[in-house]
């Protein structure tokens, strides 16, 4: 099971641009900080994720701004078919600082 449950600061946003398809793309930079417990020790987590949204995720996320907190649903896996980096692909999610109808 590849599933994600993932909440992050939005550190940069690219525009919404199209495959040529014509799917809509949005990539993002995300920073995460946590703290989890690992061996009965707790560890600090601070690292930033490349993220990306497609269709009509892509086209609400493209609303976000540098600065909101994002709890996101997805999945890992590699950026195209023969790259070895991964990248966590959006599903959906919620925008901490905007209202509950920002929810995808």
């Amino acid at each position: 099971m590849n599933h994600l449950r993932f909440q992050g600061l939005v550190l940069t946003t690219k525009p919404l641009r199209y495959t040529p398809a014509g799917i809509a793309v949005c990539e993002i930079v995300l920073q995460h900080q946590s703290t989890v417990d690992q061996a009965t020790i707790q560890r600090q987590l601070s690292f930033e994720i490349d993220a990306v949204a497609m269709g009509e995720t892509a086209n609400w996320l493209s609303s976000v701004s540098v600065g909101d907190t994002l709890d996101i649903q997805g999945f890992i896996a590699p950026l195209r078919q023969s790259s070895t980096r991964l990248v966590l692909h959006i599903q959906s999610f919620q925008n901490g600082n905007a209202t509950p109808a920002a929810l995808v």
